[in-house]
């Protein structure tokens, strides 16, 4: 049906295109008669010029093999590679314009590639996407455009390669900073080397003493068995619990560089998980709004981080007041061995935390618990532009009294024994890592 249509649109097209330049050739030639002959060998040669350039065209079937491939999953956030691969059997050079259909979510209404191709020539062209939202994308088809060296005529082609893709958290990144950890440049991404402060440390193994270690570890009592100096050697604690715990109330709704806060918390925890995993603890997650949701106990099993990522594809914000108090239940009863949290939520004035403080208390007498809330870069710009009118000035004020009130919270939280950190959204897997990677080379966990 589709094929009867196009070819529908193209004979009208073509009867108009020659019904027109009839029109004009024969204006011309009653106001020049003496050109009369010249201008009908002008028409003959253009009707010629068409159907020669039809017949090439439309003559020669399979002339044109074409294919998108895409990524079997997007990653949110980042650049996402698609490629189009192009393969021309006509014997000569041909030009193209490329529709492709997009899903709607890029909302990329202009989308045209053009690229020309040489006789029985293959071409991959690439172009880039960065979706800002989880779900799945659903492509259309792929519309190719072709035209002959004489450009009289077109014809399109369909490939129906309709295909759907789901967008999760930013895994890309995942490889980044393990690529960055073989290589020793994690301070290319802001992330600290930390000495290790106290004595975090359990029993591996006893050994034979070696000139140059700690004698204060020698093990007597073996020495005395074996007769030779033996000292206990000891190793980075492992199998710690680190759980992430994310807000998905409607403070974490909040939109900047078009991913809102619960995308970047959603992000942080994906890529932190894996570096847990990497430092052989164990790592578990949550989500919670005015219930428990998406649970996954600490452990550090291979499938864990497949697991977690799964679980956070479907996360999204229900709009509803965030229940610190089923939260608490939640830690009380299910998690009985000492763990660090790192509490992912927002706090925009000191009200919202006092309401909250009395769990969170409860909370850090049980565990470790680190409150990670955003920065509003957008007030942090707002404070440093000019300001000229009064309104202005009092807006100006009342953003400068907002930043003010984060302060007020990192001071608050300290004076209760609650580890805090307050990042801005583009920095917080680094910032979480480090205070991850603190928290583990002071002994705290």
């Amino acid at each position: 049906m589709l094929l009867k249509i196009y070819r529908a649109l193209f004979i009208n097209t073509l009867f108009f295109y020659l019904l027109g330049g009839i029109i004009v050739l024969f204006g011309f030639s009653y106001f020049f008669p003496s050109m009369y002959f010249v201008t009908w060998g002008l028409l003959v040669s253009l009707v010629v010029a068409t159907v020669v350039d039809c017949i090439i065209l439309f003559s020669q079937k399979n002339a044109l093999f074409a294919r998108r491939s895409t990524p079997e999953r997007f990653s949110n956030g980042d650049e996402n590679e698609i490629s189009i691969q192009l393969q021309n059997n006509y014997p000569f050079k041909v030009s193209f314009q490329i529709i492709d259909e997009i899903p709607f979510q890029f909302q990329e209404r202009n989308f045209l590639l053009k690229e020309t191709l040489g006789a029985n020539k293959q071409k991959n062209i690439k172009y880039a996407l960065t979706p800002f939202t989880r779900g799945e994308y659903e492509f259309g088809g792929l519309n190719i455009f072709i035209s002959s060296p004489l450009g009289l005529i077109g014809k399109k082609y369909i490939f129906s390669s309709n295909s759907t893709v789901a967008t999760y958290p930013s895994f890309l990144q995942i490889n980044k900073y393990d690529f960055l950890a073989f290589s020793n440049n994690l301070s290319q991404i802001g992330l600290k080397k930390l000495r290790r402060i106290g004595n975090a440390m359990e029993f591996e193994q006893i050994k034979e003493y070696v000139q140059g270690e700690n004698i204060r570890n020698i093990n007597w009592k073996a020495t005395a068995k074996k007769n030779a100096l033996m000292i206990n050697q000891f190793q980075d604690e492992k199998s710690q619990p680190v759980y992430c715990f994310i807000d998905k109330g409607r403070t974490m709704k909040m939109p900047f560089n078009q991913l809102s806060l619960l995308d970047y918390a959603i992000n942080s925890t994906l890529i932190l998980s894996n570096i847990i995993l990497k430092k052989q603890d164990k790592v578990g997650m949550l989500t919670f709004s005015n219930t428990i949701e998406n649970r996954i106990a600490a452990d550090r099993k291979g499938s864990q981080m497949n697991q977690i990522m799964e679980s956070l594809y479907n996360v999204q914000t229900d709009f509803k007041e965030s229940d610190f108090n089923r939260l608490y239940m939640e830690v009380k009863y299910k998690i009985n061995q000492r763990s660090l949290i790192l509490l992912y939520t927002n706090f925009e004035t000191l009200e919202g935390l006092y309401r909250q403080l009395p769990y969170l208390k409860a909370i850090a007498k049980m565990h470790m618990l680190i409150v990670v809330f955003f920065e509003n870069t957008e007030l942090n710009q707002f404070v440093k532009t000019k300001v000229n009118t009064t309104p202005e000035i009092f807006d100006q004020t009342i953003a400068q009294k907002f930043i003010y009130e984060k302060k007020l919270i990192i001071r608050e939280l300290k004076k209760y024994g609650i580890h805090s950190l307050l990042s801005k959204p583009e920095n917080l897997t680094v910032d979480s890592i480090n205070k991850y990677l603190e928290m583990k080379a002071r002994g705290l966990i």
